[in-house]
């Protein structure tokens, strides 16, 4: 397989990624304290059985605050080259997807609340197998790449 792809996300990106973890984990620990207060309270259980879903919310915090996103940051790399576009994300598992420039359709950049927040954006772009997508560029980055694919796919086209 080719080398590793140069180009990196935002470092922002990380940001975003822990405000977003954070968000989950909230969500995460109103749903086990609720579980909980309903079985400890309610069935006269010990009070030192918070322990469990205490524990359960820090390591659960903890890694979707912390280590995730300076996982998913340093893995995450894509490249535009003359025929494709190289990407490869993964933690655990790393993927990497070649997607041939000639079967590109259309290029969009999207822009959520936190994106938009933190000036960055999604360049998203269709095959007919679907969508693939690189994440959390700076604003004008994002542009540059996207107006880039769409470049090159026409160029493909034009062949």
């Amino acid at each position: 397989m080719k080398n590793e792809p140069s180009e990196r996300l935002d470092p922002r990106a990380r940001l975003l990624w822990r405000l977003t973890g954070a968000i989950q984990s909230a969500v995460v620990a109103l749903v086990v304290f609720g579980i909980a207060a309903a079985v400890i309270l309610g069935s006269g259980a010990p009070a030192y059985l918070w322990a469990a879903p205490i524990g359960l919310t820090l390591i659960v915090t903890l890694l979707s605050v912390v280590i995730v996103p300076t996982l998913r940051w340093r893995r995450w790399r894509y490249e535009i080259r003359e025929e494709e576009v190289d990407l490869q994300r993964g933690i655990v598992w790393v993927s990497r997807t070649l997607v041939p420039l000639a079967r590109i359709q259309h290029v969009d950049t999207r822009r959520g609340p936190l994106e938009r927040r933190l000036g960055l954006a999604t360049v998203i772009f269709y095959t007919a197998a679907g969508a693939n997508q690189i994440p959390e560029l700076s604003e004008p980055v994002a542009n540059d790449v996207r107006d880039r694919i769409a470049e090159l796919a026409r160029e493909h086209d034009e062949l």
